[in-house]
């Protein structure tokens, strides 16, 4: 088995010294022997360790305890317990395959809603309060504040001042909630609410994953269903570099005493 230094393994995937030993410290990698002068020892099983960590981490999909799931993939294959990392690997894929049907599923009830709306005149009976409206969506004002306040909809107001929500403001609400709760992101569902004002034959899926050029920064949430797909094939890339480093582990024997080379 090939040995390497510390700096050999931060030139091989472009990362400074100091990040090749934060996640030996963070316990990213398994922790490598030591010289006689104290110099760290790295062997393939830590290369194919960092590219297992590297792949695991690249998508930031956080929902549901994902994210927390592939750190605790990163640390036990680490540890050397391939095993149980092979199966946190299979539930992780599983987990992020109920996302995506989530994501789909919110999707189509967004057409079936827009569809709903546009055989309608538009002129249901309803008028509830901001209290009203929360409680028949069964979300908080808070939440209903929070979602005009990032421009997702507007309300009528009374002479007044009080806001009246009207059926077909109950329609778009309903669209909101339904993608808010398959965790799209709020700026990916005003960039869909914008593309059908302007255009209602739009293509919903392609508006909702597709972050504009404009935007300053972009979440795996801002395109939700393409972070989902890279997050599995990510995940399926893991699931092999475990077997890899399990079959490299069986082949080779501890790491015996190296002479001492400076690092």
């Amino acid at each position: 088995m090939n040995t390497y230094k510390t700096i050999d393994v931060a030139r091989i995937f472009g990362i400074h010294v100091n990040t090749v030993r934060l996640y030996e410290k963070y316990g990213l990698i398994p922790k490598p022997e030591r010289r006689s002068n104290g110099y760290r020892i790295f062997t393939d099983i830590h290369i194919e360790q960092f590219r297992l960590a590297r792949a695991a981490l690249q998508v930031e999909v956080l929902q549901n305890g994902l994210r927390k799931l592939a750190v605790d993939i990163i640390k036990v294959a680490a540890s050397g317990d391939y095993d149980e990392a092979a199966e946190l690997t299979r539930r992780y894929i599983a987990k992020v395959d109920v996302e995506r049907e989530n994501a789909e599923e919110a999707i189509e009830i967004t057409r079936n809603i827009l569809s709903g709306i546009a055989e309608s005149d538009g002129a249901g009976k309803l008028s509830l309060s901001r209290k009203e409206a929360a409680e028949f969506l069964n979300v908080t004002v808070d939440t209903l504040r929070n979602w005009e306040l990032n421009g997702l909809f507007t309300v009528r107001r009374l002479e007044n001042g009080y806001r009246v929500y009207s059926e077909k403001d109950l329609q778009r609400l309903k669209i909101i909630r339904s993608l808010r709760c398959a965790n799209y992101s709020l700026s990916s569902i005003l960039r869909m609410l914008r593309a059908l004002s302007a255009d209602p034959d739009t293509d919903i899926r392609e508006a909702i994953d597709t972050p504009g050029e404009d935007d300053d920064i972009i979440t795996a949430c801002d395109k939700l269903l393409t972070s989902l797909s890279e997050a599995e094939k990510n995940a399926r890339y893991v699931a092999g570099q475990i077997e890899k480093m399990k079959k490299m582990k069986s082949e080779n024997p501890p790491l015996a005493h190296q002479p001492e080379i400076k690092c």
